[in-house]
């Protein structure tokens, strides 16, 4: 069974979008229908031209849908990306998580396999407290956190974050071709988890209605 995997994700000046369509790549290269969403900008445009990358950035992103609540409530699986504020999620993405509540109180965000990525400038900028933040959320939910762990050798040659994909964007640590990598297997290894959980909910499905059958 093929996967709907969404990836919602921030992106300032790029890096995050970068690894957003890394991961997109990764989950589409198993059959899986995937929906790459930014979250809608929130920052007021006197801040976003005082940086040239932000504006160029912004102006590129334009073409891609922006995300709606209605992508959670379509997809089996998500993947959540935004760069590091202070060693938590941008107030874009976390402005987008807020409107999910209605899907939560529905239990309709329950025992779906999520995951995370992130950025920031240096590698000690709060990458993984930024992941471990938003599980936070994703315990709320009761979906299912799926991180890279060490199980590739794509981890270690990006860093070796085994809470998710996170690139550190100061070019002196030319780590950017093999964060990427990381990014497509992170991407891979979620729709194949979710196409595996996907089957299997399928074949209990189909052997509840056999005994039921051969029951009547």
């Amino acid at each position: 069974m093929a996967a709907k995997v969404a990836i919602i994700y921030y992106s300032a000046t790029g890096s995050v979008h970068a690894l957003a369509e890394a991961i997109a790549e990764g989950a589409a290269s198993t059959g899986a229908e995937v929906r790459l969403r930014r979250v809608a900008e929130l920052a007021p445009d006197s801040a976003i031209d005082q940086n040239p990358q932000w504006r160029r950035h912004a102006d590129a992103a334009a073409s891609i849908a922006e995300a709606s609540v209605e992508d959670l409530a379509w997809a089996d699986a998500f993947a959540f990306g935004t760069p590091t504020r202070f060693g938590g999620p941008a107030a874009q993405l976390k402005q987008f998580i807020d409107q999910a509540g209605g899907l939560w109180r529905q239990g309709r965000l329950a025992d779906k396999p999520v995951t995370a990525f992130t950025s920031a400038f240096n590698r000690h900028g709060g990458n993984e407290a930024t992941i471990l933040s938003l599980g936070n959320v994703f315990y709320h939910w009761g979906a299912l956190i799926v991180p890279t762990g060490f199980t590739d050798p794509a981890v270690a040659a990006a860093g070796g974050n085994p809470y998710g994909t996170s690139l550190v964007t100061d070019p002196s640590a030319g780590e950017g071709a093999a964060t990427l990598e990381a990014a497509r297997y992170q991407g891979r290894r979620l729709a194949q988890i979710t196409i595996r959980l996907l089957d299997g909910a399928d074949a209990r499905g189909a052997l509840a209605g056999t005994t039921s059958r051969e029951r009547s």
